[in-house]
């Protein structure tokens, strides 16, 4: 990845500027160029207005800036604090997510208020296993999501990471109403990270060394050496402080922003040997869930950053290379958090379509109307678009969030009627969808 050049420093731009430059600035004194948050890399590609060179034009675009921007209690190695803005694109993206993600979304909060279980359950799967991806984890989402459904025991390195971030996601949710602590940071880094390092005792600790560094995977091009490790507990007890604070603590800070700083920060100090992203992006959740903002819990950040990882990266380089601005890194989460959010109302939309589908086939025999609950429909509606995937009672279990013994009702009234065979492996027994299942619904209807 190519580091992104620095912008001109403030008394180079000053040594260049004239009385008469200073008055043919005042038009563009903007701090969205374009309409946009433009970084010196981005902005110094682009065709500069008349008459103004680059670094003209990126003094008039900085000048504008510098009343926007507000001081951070986080501070980078140097010991200078971050800042941070809120230019118009921020105070839209935050309106949105206040909207979906804290009151009720649209047309799909009845869905998830019936099938609640499910969908979260799907949600922990989805963002355990693309978290764990972005971090090397290497095996297919079919398999990882079977292994967490049925709740075998990992098999590899990949499986062990994609389950202890799983369960971790389950334990971060037991503690939304607690404060963080730093204890609470290592006992999280120690269930992600727990049997999956080259170093056992690097699990819950802080890293003891200043070796590591976050470079290019594909030519070892150094992006990023964290502070030194003597200062860890100082910065993660101030870390800890700022996600404590509350409405009353000046500068006001929105609790999404707040949410995305943490995620920043553990990125930035990198206070681990390894399981850094997964920890920011767990602590996030945290935040996030502590602040009411429910929905997030149904969706995966992982997922759609899983699809852009250089973006994503290039946003941490633009905040650490001007002045410290993590608007930047803002922008970035916050289209990332916006994404998340409309593929779940996509997800959702096609599940109740899908469900109500198949509702309408199974409702149009008289001898069939009512024989189906709701958790046989919807492993009914999973079969008839994955064939010849396997159905065991305790995943059954978990995914409905019932007793065993209603899980294994369910599919044992399903193999009765035909819909499913069972076979035995080891002590349990497995079902699979019959191969012409929707031939067989329709003969049945």
């Amino acid at each position: 990845m190519r580091l992104p050049q620095h912008p001109p420093s403030f008394s180079d731009i000053m040594r260049i500027l004239t009385p008469d430059s200073l008055a043919q600035l005042m038009p563009h004194m903007s701090p969205l160029p374009g309409g946009k948050y433009l970084h010196w890399d981005e902005l110094r590609r682009r065709p500069a207005p008349d008459s103004l060179t680059h670094a003209e034009w990126w003094a008039a675009v900085s000048f504008s800036r510098v009343s926007l921007l507000q001081s951070l209690p986080l501070l980078d190695k140097a010991g200078k604090p971050f800042v941070f803005a809120t230019p118009t694109p921020v105070t839209i993206s935050l309106h949105h997510i206040d909207r979906d993600a804290a009151g009720q979304i649209r047309g799909a909060g009845d869905a998830l208020q019936t099938d609640s279980h499910r969908f979260l359950i799907s949600s922990l799967i989805e963002e355990a296993i693309t978290s764990s991806q972005l971090e090397g984890a290497a095996t297919t989402r079919k398999v990882a999501a079977a292994m967490l459904r049925s709740g075998r025991k990992p098999r590899d390195l990949s499986e062990r990471m994609i389950f202890n971030n799983y369960r971790a996601m389950e334990h971060l949710r037991s503690l939304r109403q607690e404060k963080l602590t730093p204890e609470n940071v290592l006992t999280l880094h120690r269930m992600l990270s727990e049997d999956t390092l080259d170093d056992p005792s690097d699990v819950g600790c802080y890293r003891r060394k200043d070796d590591v560094q976050v470079v290019d995977v594909r030519d070892n091009t150094a992006l990023h050496v964290p502070p030194s490790h003597a200062e860890l507990p100082e910065r993660m007890q101030r870390l800890c402080d700022f996600a404590n604070a509350d409405e009353s603590v000046e500068p006001f800070i929105h609790p999404v922003i707040r949410a995305i700083l943490l995620h920043f920060m553990i990125g930035y100090d990198h206070p681990f040997a390894d399981g850094n992203g997964r920890t920011a992006r767990a602590l996030f959740y945290w935040s996030m869930a502590r602040s009411g903002y429910w929905l997030m819990e149904y969706t995966s950040i992982s997922h759609i950053l899983r699809k852009a990882p250089v973006k994503y990266m290039r946003a941490y380089l633009h905040t650490e290379t001007d002045r410290n601005d993590t608007t930047y890194f803002l922008l970035h989460q916050l289209h990332t958090i916006r994404q998340a959010i409309a593929a779940l109302h996509e997800y959702v939309d096609r599940k109740v379509r899908e469900q109500r589908q198949t509702q309408k086939m199974l409702a149009t025999s008289t001898a069939l109307r009512g024989r189906f609950n709701h958790r046989q429909i919807a492993l009914l509606n999973h079969a008839l678009r994955n064939a010849g995937e396997a159905y065991r009672v305790d995943a059954h279990q978990r995914s409905h969030a019932v007793v065993y013994q209603t899980a294994r009702n369910d599919l044992l009234s399903l193999e009765a009627l035909g819909l499913l065979e069972k076979t035995r492996q080891g002590n349990a027994f497995v079902f699979y969808a019959s191969k012409d299942l929707k031939e067989r619904l329709s003969g049945l209807a």
